[in-house]
């Protein structure tokens, strides 16, 4: 009980900004941080919706309300995954050689394609976020869970593109086996709740997130020789982003 605590800890101190008590940064504490990261997705999850529900009883114009939606995910994550879609946006534009494009990964300075990307990927999810209506927003609160369970998956079950780094240190401490089949238990969980709370968008948002999964899979595996922590961050941000245009489009077209 004490190391799934120091787990749950180490999640919250790694993916969130979220102050938490100090725990040991050891192997056998880290083993099972993946199975806790979809817990952070949950948090952010239940800001989403509570703005929501504030908005529903206050006059709160469609532009804040959406500001707000796409702000939440950053405050409580402090940018990790932000700060690696924008690295990956860098090392893909650059077309450069595989072992360049690991080299870019690693710089620490943004250059123009990050930002431009970056910018871009605001932009969108500002627009989809004030299309939402409230059963939207239900079944994407949801989403941040979603993926994340499939983020600690893919660590457990992809392959890295290097044998050091963020990714690297934690598949290697993982006990992946395990991480695999909890992180599968979440996300049916998830999709289960979501399904039961408005059925056509959870179908659209899952949908959404597994042909990301796909994407990300290829995509790593071509450009990098696997996946590394900012290629899993790139994931998480095409996936939550991918997740609201599925969800805003069902319900325009379908429901």
């Amino acid at each position: 009980m004490k190391k799934l605590g120091n787990s749950l800890l180490l999640a919250f101190a790694m993916y969130s900004s979220v102050p938490v008590p100090r725990a040991d940064w050891e192997k056998e504490n880290m083993r099972y941080v993946l199975c806790c990261f979809p817990l952070v997705g949950a948090l952010v999850g239940a800001l989403v919706y509570g703005w929501s529900v504030v908005c529903s009883y206050l006059p709160v114009g469609q532009l804040l309300r959406a500001a707000v939606f796409v702000l939440i995910p950053v405050l409580v994550t402090g940018g990790i995954h932000l700060d690696g879609f924008l690295d990956t946006c860098d090392a893909l534009h650059s077309y450069a050689p595989r072992e360049r494009k690991l080299e870019i990964l690693k710089d620490p300075r943004a250059g123009a394609f990050a930002v431009i990307c970056g910018i871009c990927l605001f932009v969108l999810n500002f627009g989809l976020w004030s299309q939402l209506r409230m059963r939207g927003v239900k079944s994407l609160a949801m989403g941040f869970v979603v993926s994340r369970c499939l983020s600690g998956w893919s660590v457990a079950v992809f392959p890295c593109a290097k044998d050091t780094g963020l990714a690297a240190t934690f598949q290697d401490a993982a006990h992946r086996h395990v991480v695999a089949v909890v992180c599968s238990v979440e996300l049916l969980a998830t999709g289960c709740i979501a399904f039961f709370a408005e059925p056509a968008g959870a179908a659209c948002m899952l949908g959404a997130a597994l042909a990301a999964l796909l994407w990300y899979y290829f995509m790593s595996r071509r450009q990098f020789g696997g996946i590394t922590g900012d290629v899993a961050g790139w994931f998480l941000q095409v996936c939550e982003c991918l997740m609201a245009a599925a969800v805003v489009m069902g319900d325009m077209l379908w429901f």
